[in-house]
């Protein structure tokens, strides 16, 4: 039986069985869109295709991975539900794109596609970040008014803490749209540092934009549902970032967190000058 030579995209991964390439499908060894090519096959084909593809051609040793493979790769991209909202209507899509996100971000962020505009994942994130944030806004009201988290001998401070959450709910769009891009936009320069930068700004963006409009509705979970929407975000972004950029998962993480960390760093030096100067200081008196 003839072995299966698996590359992603210039890379080559090894040669493998037909059991072994199975298996790593299943385990997420490997994923639809690498590449394989094995002894009777004219090409190079998307492992997503692999089984449907003949082996009668004509022997050829392995073509060099160039402009065709690539091609290959990324013609495999279909996109998420989201971009096919005119066929499957706007509801369908939303639900079948949050649901596909947040149970299978790896199969998710490997069909989405990395161009495409900017509006179309912006709408997207606004739609599951106003129906989260709103609703866990009004949700907070809601045990207000019956008492909760709120002083009920204090009725001009209740009076402002929903003055403060309806202004709140109005700028929640705002918000949104500038959290995306400087977010998004951090998040690419850091990724450039780390070297797992492969694409443009443009695919950086639209994994940060459906990672936040998918987690978005978890905000809905009482109590800690703000927790949960957060941390999933970020496992979403750096399992996004990796399979669209295709880097390894290493870099995308690094880059996620390298903002944080240089913060960290910062005001570890600063209270570090701060408490040699005091004790500088204190020595001369």
């Amino acid at each position: 039986m003839a072995m299966i030579h698996v590359n992603r995209a210039a890379t080559s991964l090894g040669i493998f069985s037909e059991e072994e390439v199975r298996e790593g499908l299943n385990t997420g060894r490997f994923v639809p869109t690498d590449i394989a090519w094995r002894e009777g096959m004219a090409n190079w084909q998307p492992l997503s295709q692999f089984a449907e593809s003949g082996i009668t051609a004509p022997a050829a040793p392995p073509p060099q991975v160039g402009a065709d493979a690539t091609s290959a790769v990324a013609g495999s991209r279909t996109g998420l539900p989201w971009e096919e909202r005119r066929e499957r209507g706007l509801f369908n899509a939303f639900v079948e794109t949050v649901i596909t996100v947040l149970t299978k971000p790896g199969e998710a962020f490997t069909v989405m596609k990395r161009e495409g505009g900017l509006g179309e994942p912006l709408i997207y994130a606004l739609i599951g970040g106003c129906l989260g944030g709103i609703v866990s806004i009004l949700f907070s009201l809601g045990l207000q008014s019956v008492g909760f988290f709120a002083n009920r001998h204090d009725t001009f401070s209740a009076m402002t803490g929903m003055g403060g959450s309806a202004m709140f709910i109005v700028l929640v769009p705002l918000f949104i749209v500038m959290g995306l891009f400087i977010g998004s936009a951090i998040v690419h320069v850091c990724l450039m540092i780390v070297g797992g930068a492969n694409h443009s700004f443009e695919t950086t963006f639209r994994v940060i934009a459906f990672s936040q409009g998918s987690t978005g509705p978890l905000q809905m979970i009482p109590i800690c549902g703000g927790v949960i929407a957060g941390v999933w975000a970020l496992v979403c972004n750096c399992i996004g970032l990796a399979r669209a950029h295709e880097t390894d998962t290493g870099r995308a993480v690094l880059a996620i967190f390298l903002p944080l960390i240089v913060c960290c760093g910062g005001v570890l030096l600063i209270a570090l000058m701060f408490g040699g100067l005091g004790a500088w200081s204190a020595s001369h008196h």
